[in-house]
């Protein structure tokens, strides 16, 4: 790896840890893909509602998954295709919801914030 990509691989990192810092909604990809963290379906982080999450919409169906409520009981959460249809779901700590191919997992939630993983499934 060269040098400039080791600098802005920690600049990267800075900058997302900050913007989590700051509630900005961190979600920190597990690989890097353009052009946004959860662009390619895996991602985890901390997001407050409401928060849009920007995903491959070839992929998914969908270009942009909204977060629109946070409680202790549930999450809430929708997406429009790019069909023109409506994908709406909500679960409670611990449980996933799926739109598409892409599941969405409520790790926890404390206060207003949820924790999010998203990973793709093949179906």
């Amino acid at each position: 790896m060269s040098t400039g990509m080791r600098r802005r691989a920690a600049t990267t990192a800075v900058t997302l840890t900050m913007a989590g810092t700051l509630g900005f909604g961190l979600m920190t990809p597990a690989a890097y893909a353009a052009p946004g963290p959860c662009y390619d379906g895996r991602c985890e982080g901390t997001v407050s509602a409401p928060k849009t999450i920007k995903v491959n919409s070839k992929k998914f169906g969908f270009g942009k998954l909204k977060i629109t409520h946070i409680s202790s009981r549930s999450v809430k959460m929708s997406a429009t295709t790019t069909g023109g249809g409506y994908l709406s779901g909500s679960t409670s700590p611990g449980g996933t919801v799926k739109f598409n191919n892409l599941k969405i997992w409520v790790k926890s939630v404390s206060g207003s914030k949820a924790r999010l993983a998203l990973f793709p499934t093949k179906y």
